[in-house]
């Protein structure tokens, strides 16, 4: 993003504005603190601000400042597009290709109103006016940081807008031990501190409120666990069964894949979800080093993400799944062994 851009965006947030603000599809802690920290930041000016999640999200986000005045597109779908349709500016966080904002898409391809991205994830797609784009960055909560500072406002941000931004850095750099997670992480993440956001709170809130269920799904979750030496990579499987057994909850599963990656000279781990709802299995890949999930999300399983993070989906059954995800594994047996 451009000085003159960030000076035609100071401009057009300097008189009341419509604006609706987006996360993805299935909004994690990263998305949801985003978008509420700049619906509070919006607010300040004046702004008939408001945040539209493309569906529903997990209880242990529900806490954040604002989450009751989120709109839930899948659940109030006329107020959602009558929202979009009537905006003047829509920003889209967390997420580069409008695909991603599942059903409310079409929506968001036929608004006239102008487009703000503000996302980290690779090759995004060229549809917004103004683009702020780096998949350096540790998540997007960092990168609105980086925004309000560039527009001259980090004076306004409030234990509100801190507690938001805290929130999604320190879900998508996994409690600051990710590798995008720098010394200007922790800049940031000090100032919000100083603002007001209570870290250990924040924490407890998204970490230490398990339900006895997700605790069982968790340990089925590990009895599934296998490990292929060869190509130092272990992948976990969930049926729907196994889901359903444990009364699963949107969320639930939210880590789980990490367990896998945490394992001695792993490089590579997958977890495999059955969503027969969708006809689908949900894929999340996570790895160390080198190896790139993104591409290989994108070149196998309909997804893609960061360099050491994406998800991906599969319209095969599980064990196919499974099966077809085995045999592409040989032709990355080289990089797995030097990632």
């Amino acid at each position: 993003m451009t000085e003159s851009d960030i000076l035609n965006i100071k401009t057009l947030l300097s008189t009341p504005k419509k604006i609706v603000v987006v996360p993805h599809k299935n909004p994690d802690g990263d998305a949801l603190g985003a978008t509420l920290a700049l619906y509070h930041y919006l607010k300040k000016y004046h702004h008939e601000a408001t945040v539209i999640a493309p569906n529903e999200y997990p209880e242990f986000l529900k806490w954040l400042p604002g989450n009751e005045t989120v709109v839930v597109y899948d659940n109030e779908k006329a107020q959602g597009a009558a929202l979009i349709e009537a905006a003047d500016i829509i920003f889209t966080l967390d997420f580069n290709a409008l695909d991603r904002a599942g059903d409310m898409a079409g929506d968001l391809a036929e608004s006239s109103a102008i487009k703000i991205m503000i996302d980290h994830h690779q090759q995004p797609d060229d549809y917004a006016t103004y683009m702020y784009s780096d998949v350096t960055i540790s998540s997007t909560c960092e990168m609105v940081f980086n925004v309000l500072e560039k527009l001259g406002d980090t004076a306004l941000i409030d234990k509100t807008i801190a507690t938001c931004l805290y929130t999604g850095i320190l879900t998508d750099t996994g409690s600051f031990r990710f590798p995008a997670t720098t010394s200007t992480t922790h800049r940031v993440a000090a100032f919000l501190i100083d603002a007001g956001a209570v870290h250990w709170q924040i924490h407890n809130s998204i970490f230490d409120t398990n339900s006895y269920d997700r605790m069982q799904l968790l340990g089925k979750a590990l009895s599934n666990l296998n490990v292929l030496t060869d190509y130092r990579t272990a992948y976990i499987t969930l049926s729907q069964e196994e889901l359903n057994a444990f009364s699963f909850k949107k969320g639930d599963t939210e880590g789980f894949v990490n367990y896998a990656l945490s394992l001695k000279n792993i490089v590579f781990a997958v977890i495999f979800i059955e969503d027969q709802a969708n006809a689908m299995v949900k894929i999340s890949f996570r790895s160390k080093g080198t190896f790139s999930v993104n591409e290989f999300a994108r070149a196998h399983f309909n997804g893609g993400g960061h360099t050491n993070a994406a998800g991906g989906r599969s319209e095969l059954s599980l064990t196919d799944t499974v099966e077809k995800f085995i045999a592409i594994l040989p032709q990355y047996s080289k990089a797995l062994n030097h990632a």
